[in-house]
């Protein structure tokens, strides 16, 4: 596989952010005139629109943020309709996570953008089958991976042993982001400055907790005004 443009963004843990970080890094490159598109390897959840039709709100996302119609959305190769791990979905229903099968998908993807931004699921280390987990993934794609730290308490140690992970297997980290959740943690900035002096990579930016009216509902998609929110309190990455 060539090595193309574009970036991973992994978390310290699920329903951290990676999502929001993610369609708001496509709305920021989209700005600049660059053609970035969002690509989801395995989604787990699904809800039903009022036109019936079954969607994942993380795909959803990263369709809204790209300006993409609802018929021009970037398919997941797997989408499971349980919010669990992903490998538990698929032993449910009889099937096994192929990474053969994402890569494929990867590149007809990046077919069709100059820059990518590939969203993970769940942390860096979850199984996508008995033998294989994210991180093998990462490093068959060959992308620069871009860390989202949910700001809550445990998120120094969770980072620290994250970005170890990473380095530990070669990857290079492009930066990453704190993302305060629904409220700010207490000592938000002494945190910032700790994980500053620990993470030897570009710090991105800090999101504060999205206003009330743009805090998105359960089974549904960030609105583009969220990811343009978050958007105005990150750096770009070098590409």
């Amino acid at each position: 596989m060539s090595k193309p443009a574009g970036f991973f963004i992994t978390g310290t843990d699920t329903e951290i952010g990676k999502t929001l970080v993610a369609g708001a890094l496509i709305q920021k490159f989209r700005e600049q005139g660059i053609n970035a598109l969002g690509f989801k390897p395995v989604a787990a959840g699904t809800y039903q629109d009022q036109q019936g039709n079954i969607l994942n709100e993380d795909v959803e996302t990263l369709r809204i943020a790209a300006n993409l119609g609802h018929d021009q959305k970037i398919p997941s190769p797997y989408v499971f309709e349980m919010p669990i791990a992903p490998h538990l979905a698929a032993e449910k229903l009889g099937t096994r996570l192929d990474l053969s099968i994402m890569l494929d998908a990867f590149e007809k993807v990046s077919s069709q953008t100059n820059c990518i931004i590939v969203e993970g699921a769940g942390g860096f280390l979850i199984p996508l089958n008995e033998t294989e987990n994210l991180s093998d993934l990462v490093q068959k794609l060959k992308l620069p991976v871009i860390m989202v730290v949910g700001m809550r308490l445990g998120c120094i140690n969770h980072a620290l042993l994250t970005y170890e992970a990473m380095t530990s297997r070669q990857l290079k980290v492009a930066g990453w982001v704190a993302n305060s959740l629904s409220s700010e943690m207490p000592f938000l900035q002494e945190n910032i400055k700790t994980l500053q002096t620990k993470i030897q990579a570009p710090f991105l930016g800090s999101i504060p907790p999205l206003p009330i009216d743009l805090q998105k509902s359960d089974h549904s998609p960030y609105s583009i005004e969220a990811l343009q929110f978050a958007a105005q309190h990150l750096s770009l990455p070098n590409r």
